[in-house]
């Protein structure tokens, strides 16, 4: 992917699998949520802006038969989301399912997170697709149609207590998948492309951050060794790094 990948392709495509690949064997498969709410802070470290988008999801099969998941009403029991929700990235037009290998049918097809391009319709605020939109996308023998829940499914996962009480980890943990995203793309044979992709946020951390060593500790945390404000070299989390005043501020934006 690092290898062939275009420019504006990038930071959209290498994230989720990345993602994916920190994860594994650690967390359940099926926590969406969670997902999409790391990768939301990844994606926004970088520079992409991504929202969270409820769905039920149909997958079909050749021969016509198929199961149906998530809701369109979903609902909390206890700390568990009964739905399941994916990204969309408003500016590129992708649609991001990081955790679609939770269901054994599409797990059994072996590859990987579902990342489609896709003609949005997007509602009055220019973020998320409208209520009763549908993606349909191919994996392998499968069909799989996702139709869009409304706004206030996105507001009843964001406002829960258990989303409130876990959002500080899924920003940590976000900026830690964007930082070792950082470290992939600023290798041999990916960082002119890297350079050329359509986020100045992400250009600049790619020239800020340079070929600096960087280590990650025990809990997971990256961090960087670089000059701070003060012009002292520290090891430094992704945003902790001096960027520009001109520099786009990171998503999500208050």
């Amino acid at each position: 992917m690092l290898e062939h990948a275009k420019p504006d392709q990038l930071v959209e495509l290498v994230l989720p699998y990345l993602w994916a690949a920190l994860v594994d064997g650690r967390v359940p498969a099926n926590v969406c949520v969670d997902a999409c709410m790391t990768l939301r802070n990844a994606y926004g470290q970088l520079g992409a802006r991504a929202e969270l988008l409820p769905v039920d999801l149909a997958v079909q099969h050749k021969d016509g038969g198929g199961t149906r998941y998530g809701s369109l009403t979903p609902s909390w029991t206890g700390t568990s989301w009964n739905g399941h929700c994916v990204l969309v990235l408003p500016d590129s037009e992708r649609f991001v399912d990081a955790t679609v290998e939770q269901f054994e049918e599409v797990r059994d097809i072996g590859m990987g997170p579902m990342v489609g391009k896709v003609a949005l319709s997007i509602d009055g605020d220019g973020s998320l697709m409208e209520p009763g939109s549908q993606v349909v996308l191919q994996r392998g023998d499968l069909v799989l149609t996702y139709t869009v829940a409304g706004p206030e499914v996105v507001a009843s996962i964001v406002e829960h207590p258990e989303a409130v009480a876990h959002a500080d980890g899924h920003r940590r943990t976000g900026v830690n998948v964007a930082s070792f995203a950082l470290v992939a793309l600023r290798g041999e044979g990916v960082h002119g492309r890297a350079m050329q992709a359509p986020h100045p946020r992400l250009r600049a951390l790619l020239r800020a951050v340079g070929d600096a060593p960087y280590e990650a500790d025990e809990a997971g945390d990256v961090r960087f060794c670089l000059p701070d404000q003060d012009g002292r070299e520290r090891w430094l989390r992704l945003d902790e790094i001096p960027l520009p005043p001109s520099v786009p501020a990171a998503y999500p934006r208050s």
